[in-house]
């Protein structure tokens, strides 16, 4: 029997249609409902490839009698994270407030008929543990208070949207220096897992964002611990269970310290931000080992995540029910493929030794392939191994795809296509086709949409981060090809994201139903806020230097915060530190300094284009030196461009 989600187009929501569950999509059909019932509102919030969402559905709203009280005394209501970012944002904000920590997925919130939050919580049980009653006991108690004490939850439910919502807002402004470099450097050392690379413990996330500003800050000071802080955790992550060594691309993250066990879902955005962090580490040590990890990475997006040019937003961590089966290898099963693929035998001790495969088992009895030195493996029939081990895989069911198309995911691998294109020109044929698709799937009329099923029609209008992530896609197009068409529609797209979100220095991630703040902080992602500024600076240096004042005023806003703690805000802590560093290139032109020669390839990021009073027109430079001939500069006429 289905419910009401049966017509929508979310995989996620289509994963519960058949649920016994009463399941409404967002919507006024559902709130309509609460207020004539008077009943509160349960909502759900989860995505396709989430572990926990599949066990809490497993347990309880595929379970009868779960099913029955829910149907009986709430309003049940689904949401997709992925399709709806702006309702999941502004329940992470609830949850944040209510609990005093983050929250995650599931997300499972109750509502007042009025869509008042009184009580939250994650992943709920379906028997007592974890310190928390069971969901059913739960579910008895909401609803007996609802009936018989209703004043106390309003209040409450008062209580949060108040602090929701503070009447003022208070700014600190500080200045915004170059001691900033210093202090992310140190705090990444705070924080750094020297044993097994990373930051903070389990469960550990790539963080992305945060290495490739501990690249960029290397790049600028020469400082070896900072590069190395960046390259231990990129060749840990690598070694094997984080990263698929058998079909490639990289889980969300790591259940342990040693980046082993994962989750095992596998996301669009995880993917193409370290691509890119990796590409970015080849360039700073001419090892093809980072080039080889991310090139591996793309193309394992390119084959198993894509169609028709786009790619979907994720793959699945559990297949028939079992987390991992998919990726995980018994000891004799092993072997076994090994003899299929001609390995003698006498190589099997040492070959499954190498690749850590036990008759224990390091996975629940099952083994993770994984070897103790990615960056030089001189393990004799290796490739063998891999392709014996992906040839057993090939015979088993896939995860679950969610072929939901998001734009800012789409732009962030369009956007590491274009950078990996600099160093290998094969992907940029793919790079500019996917960006093409995406403009004319997702771009009509004028209008940005925020994410559809490929074939449909999209019908969810896009947010700040769809803006900012394809604004900058555009830009790596333009300096990857020189077509000024994927500038002018940057520029467009940037002045929209201006009309639409921009207030005094302030950003919005969303406008309409939900109207929620755009944050500075990096979380699976770098921010909206950061990327957007980033994309005005570029413009600001390309087009017109007006969209300079965009950036410089959000700076300010945040300052205090940013210069505090500029680990927690990689990507606007890059962006202050380009701000500031192109300021000195101006002052030193202007100074008439002399700047030193150095060689194209050992240049300092980030470097800059620019037209001098010169004879010999266009140079490189940055704050240290330009690759040109010595020379004395009477002062800039214009930058062109920046990197």
């Amino acid at each position: 029997m289905s419910n009401h989600l049966k017509n929508e187009h979310s995989p996620y929501l289509q994963q519960h249609a058949d649920n016994p569950v009463d399941w409404y999509p967002w919507g006024e059909k559902a709130f309509q409902k609460a207020q004539k019932e008077h009943k509160p509102i349960f909502l759900s919030i989860g995505y396709s490839s989430c572990h926990w969402c599949h066990v809490m559905e497993h347990e309880s709203f595929e379970d009868e009698k779960t099913a029955a009280l829910l149907n009986k005394y709430f309003i049940a209501i689904k949401v997709d994270r992925e399709e709806r970012p702006d309702i999941d944002k502004h329940f992470q904000d609830v949850y944040q407030l209510m609990n005093g920590r983050p929250g995650g997925w599931p997300t499972s919130i109750f509502l007042t008929e009025d869509l008042k939050p009184f009580y939250s919580a994650t992943y709920i049980p379906d028997e007592p543990k974890y310190g928390m009653m069971s969901f059913t006991s739960l579910l008895e108690v909401v609803a007996d208070k609802y009936k018989n004490d209703k004043v106390t939850l309003v209040d409450e439910a008062e209580k949060v949207l108040r602090h929701l919502n503070p009447k003022e807002d208070k700014i600190q402004a500080t200045k915004l220096d170059e001691s900033i470099i210093g202090r992310v450097t140190e705090q990444a050392k705070q924080l750094f897992d020297n044993q097994d690379g990373g930051f903070n413990k389990a469960p550990k996330f790539p963080q992305a964002s945060t290495l490739d500003l501990l690249l960029d800050v290397y790049k600028l000071t020469g400082d070896k611990e900072t590069l190395n802080m960046a390259l231990f955790s990129l060749s840990s992550m690598a070694r094997g269970g984080l990263r698929d060594l058998i079909d490639g691309g990289f889980c969300r993250y790591s259940t342990d310290n040693a980046w082993l066990v994962p989750h095992f879902e596998k996301m669009t955005y995880d993917n193409a931000l370290l691509s890119s962090v990796y590409i970015k580490a080849y360039h700073a040590t001419g090892n093809d080992f980072y080039k080889n990890v991310a090139f591996e990475t793309l193309d394992f997006m390119l084959e198993k995540m894509s169609e028709e040019k786009l790619f979907y937003s994720a793959s699945d961590a559990d297949t028939e029910g079992e987390e991992g089966k998919y990726f995980v290898y018994s000891y004799d099963k092993a072997l076994r493929s090994f003899e299929k693929e001609g390995i003698p035998n006498k190589a099997h001790k040492k070959l499954t030794a190498a690749l850590h495969i036990t008759t224990e088992g390091n996975f629940e009895g099952k083994n993770i392939v994984r070897v103790d030195d990615p960056t030089s493996i001189n393990i004799p029939y290796y490739k063998e191994a891999i392709e014996a081990l992906k040839k057993r895989r090939e015979k088993r069911t896939y995860p679950f795809i969610d072929k939901k198309v998001i734009v800012s995911w789409n732009a962030m691998m369009v956007t590491s296509l274009f950078r990996a294109s600099r160093v290998e020109s094969r992907f940029l044929k793919p790079a500019m086709k996917s960006l093409d698709r995406l403009l004319s799937t997702m771009y009509i009329n004028s209008q940005l949409f925020h994410s559809t099923l490929i074939g449909k029609v999209p019908k969810i209008h896009a947010f700040l981060e769809d803006y900012a992530y394809l604004s900058e896609a555009l830009i790596e197009a333009y300096e990857s090809t020189l077509d000024e068409t994927y500038l002018i529609t940057a520029q467009k797209l940037a002045n929209s994201a201006i009309e639409k979100y921009y207030e005094n220095g302030k950003w919005k991630f969303s406008r309409g139903e939900f109207e929620t703040d755009a944050d500075i902080y990096d979380s699976s992602y770098p921010s909206s806020v950061s990327t957007m500024l980033s994309v005005l600076y570029s413009i600001s240096s390309l087009v017109d230097i007006v969209y300079k004042k965009f950036v410089f005023k959000t700076l300010e806003i945040y300052s205090y915060d940013v210069m505090r703690q500029p680990i927690s805000t990689p990507k606007m802590s890059k962006m202050v530190i380009r701000y500031l560093r192109d300021d000195i290139i101006i002052k030193a032109k202007e100074k008439k300094l002399k700047l030193h020669i150095t060689d194209i390839d050992k240049l300092p990021y980030p470097f800059i284009l620019i037209k001098a009073d010169t004879n010999d027109g266009y140079m490189l430079c940055n704050s240290n030196s330009c690759f040109g001939d010595e020379k004395e500069f009477d002062g800039i006429v214009k930058i062109l461009e920046k990197r």
